[in-house]
C-alpha cells in the first residue's frame, strides 16, 4: 500500500496504480475524456491534470496527467489548485472548439460525459467565434449511429475497436484538426461489439441508432437490472422502457461476467419484445387445425381445468430459454417425473455432460474474467465468436496476460497502454484454437488446426496424455500434430492460470469429455487448470440441475400411451424435435402452450396462454459457469400477459391443487424451489428479498428527472395515477423511493451527482475494477472437488475417414441469426444470412460445384435445396451447416447427408 497526499490530507491506496485511478477509487471528482477503466491510460486528451508537489515545502509544483502519473509513495498532489483548474478549464474550451451547440438534439443528451466533465471544469461561455470545422458523417449499419462533428478526439472508439475488440474496419484518418473516425468508406461496421462505441464515447458521436427509431430520453426511461437471455454466459444487461415499449439495452457492470461490455446480439437483440408476433391475450382452438380465438383469462383456466383434469396423463416439456422458477412451476403441476426438458436427446447428453465434468471434477469452473486474465487458453470445437461472443472477448484479451509481465522488466507500469501495445508490437501469448473451422480469434492465435470433431477429440486425449493424464497414448497420431499437442500440452503446464475452453456446439460429448481431461489433467498438477464450457441459451444450466428426460423420452409416454394432454413452456420444439417427433406431438390429445411469441408449437397448440418476456417478469437464470442470477421485472406488459410461473400456478388452484401452488409471489416460488431440489438452495439468497427498503423505502424503477407522468395517461385521467404495486421485488414502478445505492443486484441504473453517463460506475465500485460496493451478484450453485478421485475418460473415436458421395456435416453459427430471439429484432435481422451450406473449394471442385450453385442438402429423410458458400478452411469431407437461421431445416448435427444438383426443370 502507498500514502499518497491530496490537497495535504493522507489517503492510503493501492501500490502500482496511477494517479487518476486513485483519486476516481477515492470518491473524488477529476475529468478525464481518453481514459477508460476497461482500456487504462494513453495520455491523450490532457483533462486529468492535477499538481504535482516535490514534498510538503514546494508551494509552486508542477503540472502532471493524472493518468499517466504513478501514484508512489509519499506523492503529494493538488485537484482544486487555481492553476490547474484553469488549466482543466481551458482543455474543456479548447475541445468545444469546433463542437456542435446541438446539446438539445443530440441523442447523446442527458447522459453526455463531456456535458458532464464541461460542468466539472467550471467552462460555460464559448469565446470562439469563427466558423467550426465539419465532417461528413458515415452510413455504419443497421445499429451505430454516426454524428462525426461531436467528436472530440479523445481516440477511446479507435483504441477499443482496434486493440480491444480486434475490428479491422474502423480507423483514423487524416490529421490534427480534421482527424476523423470511422470506415474507409460507408458500410456495415464489421465487429461484433461494434455497439460498445456508443458507451464507449464520451459524446455524441456514436450512438444506439435502434433506440433512434422509438427516442426516449435517458431521464424518461423506466430501467430494472436483467440479464441477457441471448447466449448462456449470462451477461449483465440494464433494459430500458417507455410507453410500454422497450428502447434500448445498456450494460450492467459485473466484474466477474461482462465486465464494462456487451455484444452487439446482446446489445440489439432486445426488439423481440415488441415483435408483432407477440402473444398478448389467451388462446383457444375449439379444434387443433382450427381458428385462434382470443378468450379471456378466466375462461381460458376453466378450459385449462378441464383438459389437464386429474393430471395422472400429463406431461410438461420445459425449456433452457424460461427462468428457474417457470420450470419449476411446471415441473410442480405435471410431477417430476413426467416433466422433461424440451430438448433433443443428443442435446440433453451434452448437457448432462458439461454439468457432469464442472460438478464431479477438480477444475474449477472458469469465469469470463477467469478467462480474461489467463495466461494460456485452449479452445476445443468452439467458434467463440458466434457461440459466446463476451467470452471470446475475454480471450482475446487474454493473449497480453503473459506478454504484459514481460514489460515489467522494461519499467512499464501495467496501466500504461500505449506504452505497453508499442513494446508487445504483435507478440501475443499462448492461445490455441482446435475447430473445425476458421474463427475471429485466429489472427491472435499462436497455433490453429482445423479438423473433423473426431480428429479434434483424438487431438485433445494426445495433449491430455501429454500433460501426465493416466491415459493410454493416441496411436497414429501424425508427427505433426503430435509434435504440435506436444507444445501447446507445455505451454499450459508452464501457465500460472490455464483455462480449457470447449462447449456443446460441436455436438460432441467426446470432445466436452476430452476438454475435461486436460483442464483435470492440469488440476491435478497444483491446481492450476480451469474449465470454461459453452452451452447454448440462458438458463441451460439451470435446466440441467432441474434434471428430466428429453424429447425422445416425452415421445415414448406418448406411444405407451402415458400421456394424452402435453404442456409446453416456452419452447418452439421445431427447433429441437426431429419430424417424427414433431408429428407425434401433433398428434396428441391436449396441447397446451405458455409463450410470449408465435411460432409452430403455438400455432399447433390448443390452449395459448400470453407468457412475460425477461423485461417483463422476474427470474433467476444460471449461467455457463453455474452462477445463478436474478433478473428483474422492467414494466407491466400489455393485455393478459404474466409471468408463466403464475399462470402455472393458477392452473393448479383451477384443478383443486392449492396445497401444492401455495406460492403467491416470487419469493414464495423460489423458497419452494429451494426446498424441493436442495441444489437451488442458494437461490433464495442471491437478491434481496421483496420486503427488503432502505430508510423504509423501495429502490425506484424511475430516475428522479423521470417527467410526463400524467401526461403520459391524459388520454384515460387527467390526474397522476397510482404507482403500480409490485409484490415480487423490492423495486418500485416510480420514481418515489430511495436515491442511495441499492445493493448489487438491484442497481437499476448507474447514476450519481454530477455523473450523468455510464463512467458513473466508478462510484458504485469498491475501486475502480473492483466489485460493486456490496459485492459481485450472482453465486455458484456448484463447486469442483479438488480432492476427488480423478476418473479420466479413456473413450476415443477413429481417425475421421472422408466418404465418396457423402459429406459430415457440422455445425455453423452466427451470431445474428443462429438465436431464435436476437433474430426477430429488425436490426439483427438486417445482419443475418440467407440459408447456405458451406463447403471447401477443392471439396467443391472435386464434385464439380460451383461457388452460388443450388444443390440439394438429403440428411434424416429431409431436404432442402441450399446455395454453396466456400469457407477454405473446412477439412477434406466436411461441410457447414447454419444452425438456427430463419428457413433452415432442423437436423441433429454432426451427421452424414448427400449433395446433389439442383437440375434445371
Amino acid at each position: 500500500m502507498a500514502t499518497i497526499y491530496i490537497d495535504n490530507q493522507p489517503y492510503v491506496v493501492k501500490d502500482g496504480q496511477n494517479l487518476l485511478r486513485a483519486c476516481l477509487s477515492l470518491g473524488f471528482n477529476l475529468p478525464y475524456f481518453c481514459w477508460h477503466p476497461a482500456m487504462n491510460s494513453v495520455g491523450a486528451c490532457r483533462q486529468c491534470a492535477v499538481k504535482q508537489f516535490k514534498d510538503e515545502k514546494d508551494t509552486k509544483g508542477r503540472i502532471v496527467m493524472a493518468c499517466m502519473t504513478l501514484a508512489a509513495d509519499g506523492t503529494r498532489i493538488s485537484i482544486d489548485d487555481p492553476e490547474v483548474r484553469r488549466f482543466r478549464a481551458g482543455v474543456i474550451e479548447f475541445l468545444m472548439v469546433n463542437h456542435p451547440h446541438d446539446c438539445p438534439v443530440c441523442d447523446e443528451g442527458g447522459e453526455c460525459h463531456l456535458q458532464d466533465m464541461t460542468v466539472m471544469t467550471g467552462h460555460n461561455y464559448r469565446r470562439f467565434r469563427f466558423r467550426k470545422r465539419t465532417h461528413r458523417n458515415q452510413e455504419l449499419g443497421p445499429l451505430v449511429n454516426h454524428e462525426m462533428n461531436r467528436c472530440i478526439a479523445c481516440y477511446r472508439c479507435l483504441r477499443f475497436y482496434r486493440d480491444y475488440a480486434g475490428g479491422r474496419d474502423f480507423d483514423v484518418f487524416q490529421w490534427h484538426n480534421y482527424v476523423y473516425f470511422g470506415r474507409q468508406s460507408d458500410g456495415v461496421l464489421e465487429n461484433e461489439f461494434s455497439g460498445n462505441l456508443v458507451e464507449v464515447c464520451p459524446t455524441g458521436v456514436f450512438t444506439d441508432k435502434t433506440l433512434k427509431g422509438h427516442y426516449t430520453r435517458k431521464w424518461d426511461l423506466q430501467t430494472a437490472p436483467s440479464i441477457c437471455v441471448h447466449c448462456g454466459l449470462g451477461c449483465n444487461t440494464i433494459p430500458g422502457e417507455r410507453y410500454g415499449i422497450l428502447r434500448r439495452i445498456r450494460n450492467r457492470y459485473h466484474r466477474e461476467v461482462n465486465g464494462y461490455f456487451l455484444c452487439d446480439r446482446g446489445r440489439y437483440g432486445y426488439e423481440f419484445v415488441n415483435s408483432p408476433r407477440r402473444i398478448r391475450q389467451p388462446i383457444f382452438r375449439s379444434e387443433r387445425s382450427g381458428a385462434a380465438q382470443p378468450v379471456e383469462k378466466q375462461a381460458a383456466l376453466e378450459q385449462a381445468a378441464k383438459i389437464l383434469g386429474s393430471g395422472e396423463r400429463v406431461i410438461g416439456i420445459g425449456s433452457s430459454r424460461a427462468s428457474l422458477e417457470a420450470n419449476f412451476a411446471l415441473r410442480t403441476l405435471v410431477g417430476a417425473d413426467r416433466f422433461y426438458r424440451g430438448l433433443a436427446e443428443a442435446e440433453c447428453r451434452l448437457l448432462d455432460t458439461a454439468i457432469a465434468l464442472l460438478r464431479d471434477g477438480p477444475a474449477p469452473a472458469a469465469s469470463m474474467s477467469d478467462a480474461a486474465q489467463s495466461d494460456a487458453v485452449l479452445v476445443l470445437g468452439e467458434d467463440l465468436t458466434n457461440t459466446a461472443p463476451m467470452l471470446a472477448y475475454s480471450v482475446r484479451q487474454s493473449t497480453l496476460q503473459r506478454e504484459i509481465g514481460l514489460t515489467k522488466r522494461l519499467h512499464v507500469s501495467w496501466w500504461d497502454d500505449a506504452a505497453i501495445r508499442q513494446a508487445l508490437q504483435e507478440r501475443r501469448g499462448p492461445l490455441y484454437i482446435a475447430t473445425p473451422a476458421a474463427t475471429k480469434l485466429d489472427d491472435v492465435a499462436t497455433e490453429v488446426y482445423r479438423a473433423a470433431p473426431d480428429d479434434l477429440v483424438r487431438f485433445a486425449q494426445a495433449l491430455a496424455h501429454a500433460l501426465g493424464a493416466e491415459i493410454p497414448p493416441v496411436s497414429a497420431l501424425p508427427r505433426k500434430l503430435a509434435a504440435l499437442a506436444d507444445v501447446v500440452a507445455e505451454a499450459l503446464y508452464l501457465a500460472r492460470r490455464p483455462v480449457v475452453v470447449c462447449g456443446t456446439s460441436s455436438g460432441s460429448e467426446s470432445l466436452l469429455r476430452a476438454a475435461g481431461n486436460v483442464a483435470w489433467a492440469l488440476s491435478a498438477a497444483e491446481h492450476r487448470g480451469q474449465l470454461c464450457l459453452v452451452l447454448p441459451d440462458c438458463n441451460s444450466f439451470g435446466l440441467g440441475l432441474l434434471g428430466g428426460g428429453s424429447l425422445a423420452d416425452a415421445c415414448r409416454a406418448i406411444q405407451e400411451g402415458k400421456a394424452e394432454t402435453v404442456v409446453v413452456l416456452e419452447n418452439d420444439l421445431s427447433r429441437h424435435a426431429d419430424q417424427a417427433a414433431l408429428k407425434l406431438l401433433d398428434e396428441v390429445r391436449h396441447l397446451v402452450a405458455l409463450d410470449y411469441l408465435e411460432h409452430a408449437t403455438t400455432a399447433a397448440a390448443e390452449l395459448v396462454f400470453p407468457a412475460a418476456t425477461f423485461a417483463e417478469a422476474n427470474g433467476t437464470l444460471v449461467n455457463n459457469e453455474g452462477r445463478a442470477q436474478r433478473s428483474y421485472q422492467v414494466f407491466v406488459p400489455q393485455g393478459k400477459t404474466q409471468a408463466s410461473w403464475r399462470w402455472l400456478q393458477e392452473m393448479m388452484v383451477a384443478v383443486g391443487r392449492q396445497a401444492e401452488a401455495s406460492w403467491r409471489s416470487f419469493d414464495e416460488i423460489t423458497a419452494a424451489l429451494a426446498e424441493a431440489l436442495p441444489i437451488f438452495a442458494a437461490v433464495k439468497d442471491i437478491a434481496p428479498p421483496e420486503g427488503f427498503r432502505m430508510a423504509g423505502q423501495r429502490v425506484p424503477r424511475q430516475p428522479h428527472r423521470y417527467s410526463g407522468r400524467t401526461a403520459m395517461h391524459a388520454q384515460a385521467d387527467v390526474h397522476e395515477p397510482t404507482p403500480l404495486a409490485d409484490p415480487d421485488s423490492p423495486l418500485s414502478f416510480s420514481m418515489e423511493g430511495s436515491q442511495r445505492q441499492p445493493p448489487p443486484p438491484l442497481v437499476p441504473r448507474f447514476w450519481a451527482p454530477g455523473w450523468n453517463s455510464m463512467q458513473a460506475i466508478t462510484r458504485f465500485q469498491e475501486e475502480v475494477n473492483g466489485p460493486l460496493r456490496g459485492g459481485d451478484s450472482g453465486r455458484r450453485l456448484i463447486e469442483p472437488q479438488p480432492d476427488a478421485a480423478i476418473r479420466y475418460f479413456s473413450d476415443l473415436p477413429a481417425e475421421f475417414e472422408p466418404r465418396p458421395d457423402e459429406w459430415l456435416l457440422v455445425p455453423v453459427d452466427h451470431i445474428f441469426g443462429s438465436e431464435e430471439l436476437s433474430a426477430l429484432s429488425p436490426g439483427i435481422a438486417q445482419l443475418t444470412p440467407a440459408p447456405y451450406l458451406a463447403l471447401s473449394a477443392s471439396d467443391a471442385a472435386g464434385a464439380n460445384i460451383q461457388e452460388g450453385e443450388k444443390v440439394v442438402l438429403a440428411m434424416d429423410g429431409l431436404h432442402q435445396a441450399l446455395p454453396v458458400r466456400f469457407l477454405p478452411s473446412l477439412p477434406r469431407g466436411v461441410a457447414g451447416l447454419p444452425v438456427g437461421l430463419p428457413g433452415m431445416m432442423h437436423v441433429t448435427l454432426p451427421g452424414w447427408a448427400k449433395l446433389s444438383k439442383v437440375t434445371a426443370s
